[in-house]
């Protein structure tokens, strides 16, 4: 499977795989699955439209997984930024619980090459079934250590286990 790079500017090409990982506020389980497709469509729109590649998007109840092909004319924090803002404005409109839905501050990202996009999708296709074997928490950190990635637990995601 092939995907183009993207061009920024004259002489300047990437190939930039990044999977992103955010939660929702309280880690409440709002994002019921009767809307994980249509709020996983949503997102693959805002991604496309800021020029984007998704490569596989995983919506559990309490939070979310974006593989993406991501263009550097954005950076990963604005991207971010923009679908978090769209989907929280998206999912109150929508009236699907009592209350106001937001997410989490924060969220990990973490990068891959080419040769890891069609694991990396499919894990992020298959959270359902991982998350039999392994909490949200254990998960995450699972991926902070694996990447090497120093943290401070105070700063991590609220786990609510």
């Amino acid at each position: 499977m092939f995907f183009p790079m993207f061009q920024a500017m004259a002489n300047t090409y990437t190939q930039l795989y990044i999977h992103i990982v955010f939660a929702v506020a309280e880690r409440q389980h709002l994002l019921q699955k009767t809307n994980h497709e249509e709020i996983q469509k949503f997102i693959t729109g805002i991604v496309q439209n800021h020029d984007h590649k998704m490569l596989a998007v995983g919506c559990a109840t309490d939070h979310m997984y974006l593989f993406v092909g991501l263009n550097p004319a954005q950076s990963i924090s604005d991207l971010v930024r923009d679908v978090k803002a769209n989907t929280s404005r998206f999912i109150n409109e929508k009236r699907w619980f009592y209350g106001k839905f937001s997410w989490q501050s924060g969220y990990g990202a973490f990068s891959y090459s080419r040769s890891h996009i069609d694991n990396v999708s499919k894990y992020v296709l298959n959270q359902e079934e991982h998350h039999r074997k392994k909490t949200f928490k254990e998960e995450y950190l699972e991926m902070l250590e694996k990447f090497g990635v120093e943290f401070n637990r105070e700063y991590l995601f609220e786990f609510f286990e």
